[in-house]
């Protein structure tokens, strides 16, 4: 997907805007989509962030939505329907991170050597049970393509090693992932 530094910074604000909206009991700030882009049908997770630790993920694993609808919502359940926290409340909105992962369409593989660590996320499915890992988290603790594979399954509610199984259903995808930041506290000493 090609989206620009513009495109970007306007899905962070879409999503910072959501979620300030919605601890307002607002409605969202309309805003158009600035390029054709933002109107295409595609997956997209809202992952939020607090003080280095996740506070919210959420999002839609398929094409169901145009992209700058699907993360306006995506960004609001997130910060208040992720059934794994607590709703976030205001106090929480000055230091957190919002980052956006725009996927690929899934492909399933037919072997896990065309895992790539890094470059993949997993989506693995058995019987009703599914698990989705985005590509980041499997760099951000440095997991090879095994603990990857074992920890997806985990998150599926499977045994780690449900990925070995008959009826195992392994999907990889790319995602193109970026983040605002929250604003740095000063050096202490400086002004």
């Amino acid at each position: 997907m090609n989206l620009s530094t513009a495109d970007q910074q306007l899905l962070l604000q879409v999503a910072r805007d959501s979620i300030e909206a919605h601890l307002k009991d607002k409605a969202a700030t309309p805003i158009k989509a600035s390029s054709p882009v933002l109107c295409e049908y595609r997956g997209a997770f809202v992952s939020l962030h607090r003080r280095g630790q996740l506070r919210g993920c959420i999002g839609y694993l398929d094409a169901v939505k145009p992209l700058l609808q699907t993360v306006r919502e995506m960004a609001a359940a997130a910060a208040f329907h992720d059934p794994r926290f607590s709703p976030l409340r205001a106090n929480e909105l000055a230091d957190l991170e919002i980052e956006i992962s725009v996927l690929s369409p899934m492909r399933v593989i037919a072997s896990t050597d065309e895992i790539e660590v890094g470059k993949h996320g997993l989506y693995i499915v058995k019987g009703l049970n599914r698990g989705l890992l985005l590509p980041q988290v499997a760099t951000q603790y440095h997991w090879t393509r095994l603990v990857f594979l074992e920890q997806t399954c985990c998150k599926a509610g499977l045994p780690p090693d449900a990925w070995k199984e008959p009826g195992t259903i392994i999907y990889v995808f790319t995602a193109d992932v970026f983040a605002e930041h929250p604003p740095q506290e000063p050096a202490k000493g400086s002004r």
